[in-house]
């Protein structure tokens, strides 16, 4: 019992010491999770690609359902978003360890928000400009968690997931 116990630990201990930060050149990784907004909770799915030791590129999916109140009345409401992110990773020209991954960039998006033809409110369909800035833990080569916070379009608030690189 004594020696599994003690190769947990050391199996576990190895994926800490061996754990990698941001994406390389070439490599991807998957974000999933969810979102903080005044407009309901988001889910969202993400890619990001490696373009430069620094630098990624990626695609986005969110979607949210909330309810409103308008002039006494109750309206369900569906914002689907999709936009593409570039993200400059700081951990060469900081020198962060390698578990860490912080990073910010800028994004580009279309959200689409369905809400019921009686409704009269301000909420349209847009396209957003928005800015992000967040970090990543990896717990090993290819699991790690996520935070963001951002601004600037219906996408972001706060967002909090998980990372696989694939």
């Amino acid at each position: 019992m004594k020696n599994k116990v003690l190769t947990f630990i050391l199996v576990l201990a190895s994926g800490f010491a061996f754990a990698q930060s941001p994406v390389s050149k070439g490599e991807s990784q998957i974000n999933l999770g969810v979102g903080l907004s005044s407009w309901g909770l988001p889910i969202y799915a993400g890619f990001d690609y490696g373009v430069h030791q620094n630098i990624t590129l990626g695609a986005e999916v969110s979607f949210r359902s909330f309810n409103d109140n308008w002039h006494d009345n109750k309206y369900r409401h569906t914002v689907i978003g999709f936009l593409g992110n570039a993200n400059y990773h700081f951990n060469t020209i900081l020198n962060i360890p390698p578990p860490w991954d912080f990073y910010a960039g800028l994004n580009l998006g279309f959200y689409n928000w369905s809400s019921p033809n009686d409704y009269e409110g301000s909420h349209t369909s847009g396209i957003g400009l928005g800015a992000q800035i967040g970090g990543r833990y990896f717990f090993s080569n290819t699991f790690g968690v996520n935070l963001e916070f951002g601004g600037g379009n219906a996408f972001l608030g706060g967002k909090f997931g998980v990372t696989i690189k694939i």
